[in-house]
């Protein structure tokens, strides 16, 4: 298959989209796939049309073309009104698929998909619909309490506007203050007190207009990742210091991953039905992974739904893949051939 890997882009994510997009590449380019690492915000170098698809191809200096343009994304932003780099609609076009490596904003949150949609587009993972309403948590945290999927009680803020006094919601410390559409945990904080809860908005303020505050769940961290509307192994997620921020998570070391988690298989199989309850209440298709919360009573709540997650070996869905039998390129296979399917 011709297949165009989109990676990039201009998220808090887009050092972590650039990683899963070039091992994805990769893991297509062994299974015999023609197979190109695309950004789709600085698109592509001049080239012919024909040449598109190479039989050749070295991915890794594509990723490093990616990579030259990381300093001048800022740059970039102010001075086009353009999202799609040069020759990326043509090329999304003329492939087969789209393989969606995008993480965060104009990746996750339906915009790029709804685009495609209109172009007759075939793309990876979730509709543009299903993207938007997983990718805003306070929406997320509505879908959820209206399907009985436990989540943690909360707030939505936006800057400028409510009161800055937690009494004010009936809600007291500890609580979590997280950007309402952010990805990878970027400007979350766990808050004990009011000057630390302060700072913590201001803080996620500055990544976007809209602020989640929720009640603080104490315990054991999972994700669940759901293929086709059926649950994988839960995986348990300890970090060696703190909580699974955005350094732990991408830093060598400071997370301890436990797949299948050691869990009776009466909580097991209870967390595996609400990932998958809350993967039908937000449209999800294909594929995507839900994250929870459960206490020492064994209470569990549903954080959040990502409908990319992260595609490296090593990531979180892989790793639950990997338990069933599934190594990673059969992985990137089966995203392909199941996402293909809602096309049909």
């Amino acid at each position: 298959m011709n297949i165009v890997v989109l990676a990039g882009g201009i998220s808090t994510e887009r050092a972590v989209s650039i990683v899963s997009g070039t091992e994805v590449c990769k893991a297509l380019r062994k299974k015999g796939h023609k197979a190109v690492l695309v950004d789709v915000y600085c698109g592509i170098e001049a080239v012919e049309e024909q040449d598109f698809f190479p039989a050749e191809y070295d991915v890794d200096a594509a990723a490093a073309y990616i990579r030259s343009f990381d300093e001048k994304i800022d740059e970039m932003k102010e001075s086009t009104r353009e999202f799609f780099g040069p020759k990326v609609i043509a090329i999304c076009q003329k492939s087969d698929i789209v393989f969606m490596a995008l993480h965060g904003e104009n990746g996750e949150n339906g915009k790029i998909q709804a685009c495609f949609d209109l172009q007759n587009i075939l793309y990876t993972g979730t509709g543009h619909l299903g993207s938007a309403m997983a990718m805003d948590k306070g929406i997320t945290k509505q879908i959820f309490l209206g399907a009985n999927v436990p989540t943690p009680s909360g707030i939505t803020l936006k800057k400028g506007e409510g009161s800055e006094q937690l009494s004010e919601y009936g809600m007291k410390f500890p609580v979590v203050v997280k950007p309402c559409c952010g990805g990878s945990s970027v400007g979350v904080d766990i808050v004990y007190d009011q000057e630390s809860y302060e700072k913590a908005l201001s803080d996620a303020f500055s990544y976007e207009e809209e602020v989640v505050v929720e009640e603080y769940i104490k315990g054991r961290e999972f994700s669940v990742g759901v293929l086709n509307g059926k649950a994988l192994p839960v995986i348990e997620i300890q970090p060696v210091e703190g909580f699974y921020n955005y350094e732990n998570k991408y830093k060598a070391g400071a997370v301890i991953e436990t797949c299948p988690a050691e869990l009776s298989q009466e909580l097991t199989v209870k967390m595996q039905k609400y990932a998958e309850a809350g993967y039908q209440a937000l449209a999800l298709q294909a594929y995507g992974r839900l994250d929870f919360m459960m206490t020492e009573e064994g209470d569990m709540y549903c954080l959040e739904a990502n409908t990319l997650p992260g595609m490296t070996p090593t990531s979180l869905l892989p790793q639950e893949a990997q338990a069933v039998g599934m190594n990673f390129a059969a992985l990137c296979e089966e995203l392909i051939k199941i996402s293909l399917a809602k096309y049909q």
